[in-house]
């Protein structure tokens, strides 16, 4: 089955309900978008961009460095999300370096386009099927994925915002009170969802294609291991702003998280726009030309470089299987 096929049989098997969600997911994603191209022109307004490209030369090479070390943490522990995917699924047959190819090339890739929930999963499909996965296992696989991509920001964000509640204040324009209360009910609610998982096992979907839930210990694993990415990928933006700007960490952490749900929300290649508005609004004061700079560096490190490398090595496979096709008999 190829990806068209795979694309086919999912969309016919979608409830009315879910095609009507997804709709208005769209909506609400436009409207973001909107809204972050709104709010970014305004925070570039009066920008000295001489001074930006200025910054960029000033950065330490030490620094960049240092970044492009926990970009990479990070993204080895996007290998894992699969890895521990293919153990929930009893798929333990599959190596590590199976696992570590297909979470590299999808998600580069599919966020680079601005896709995540559609380019993904075929690229996985792609990946897996060579390896005797089939249709149903690739879609659990993804959803597990993104499970343990929420569930790790949602933490981070929940215990960081209970740390600086008016750390996204600016963001979200709400009271610090307020912004408490909302870290209290993402932490409960990822607690009751520990529990569930914890008491026995959990899935969901018909007998013949069932979509399993991670146990309890799992979901640890899972919440550690989004935090760790989560976390490398923080600390690589941390390290490029300058110390002048007195940003600490936490409230840093929190802006992050929140320009990066931004922005997967609004389904942007990259969440171009709205993350960086969210970064500027959330960090940015007076002297906004050194996190630009810090922001266009970390941009390059992080989405740029890793979505070339992996377009690059998806073409190679592909490239390398057709041709071995060709050549058997």
């Amino acid at each position: 089955m190829d990806a068209d096929t795979l694309k086919v049989t999912v969309l016919q098997k979608m409830p009315g309900s879910i095609a009507r969600l997804r709709g208005l997911g769209v909506v609400v994603s436009i409207a973001i978008a909107v809204v972050a191209i709104f709010a970014l022109t305004h925070a570039l307004k009066n920008v000295d961009y001489g001074e930006v490209f200025e910054a960029v030369r000033r950065t330490h090479g030490g620094l960049v460095v240092l970044a492009l070390l926990l970009v990479a943490a990070s993204y080895g522990s996007l290998t894992v999300y699969d890895l521990l995917a293919l153990r929930t699924i009893r798929r333990t047959d599959v190596p590590y370096r199976i696992a570590a190819l297909a979470s590299f090339t999808s998600y580069p890739i599919a966020h680079g386009l601005g896709a995540v929930a559609l380019i993904a999963p075929l690229i996985r499909y792609r990946i897996y099927s060579h390896h005797g996965l089939g249709v149903f296992e690739v879609a659990n696989i993804s959803f597990l994925t993104g499970l343990t991509f929420w569930l790790g920001n949602l933490t981070a964000l929940g215990l960081s915002l209970l740390g600086e509640p008016d750390a996204i204040g600016l963001i979200d324009h709400l009271p610090p009170q307020v912004n408490r209360l909302l870290a209290v009910v993402l932490l409960v609610g990822v607690f009751v969802f520990l529990v569930w998982t914890w008491l026995r096992p959990r899935s969901m979907g018909t007998k013949r294609w069932p979509v399993r839930f991670p146990s309890g210990p799992m979901v640890l694993l899972l919440i550690a291991i989004g935090i760790l990415d989560l976390g490398a990928a923080a600390l690589a933006m941390y390290v490029l702003i300058p110390a002048g700007l007195n940003i600490g960490i936490f409230h840093l952490i929190a802006v992050f998280i929140a320009a990066t749900l931004l922005g997967f929300a609004s389904h942007t290649p990259a969440g171009i726009g709205v993350f960086d508005a969210a970064i500027l609004i959330g960090l940015g004061g007076e002297n906004r030309e050194p996190l630009i700079a810090a922001l266009l560096i970390f941009r390059f490190l992080y989405h740029f470089l890793p979505f070339v490398i992996a377009l690059a090595l998806f073409g190679a496979v592909e490239g390398w299987r057709s041709l071995r096709a060709k050549r058997q008999p």
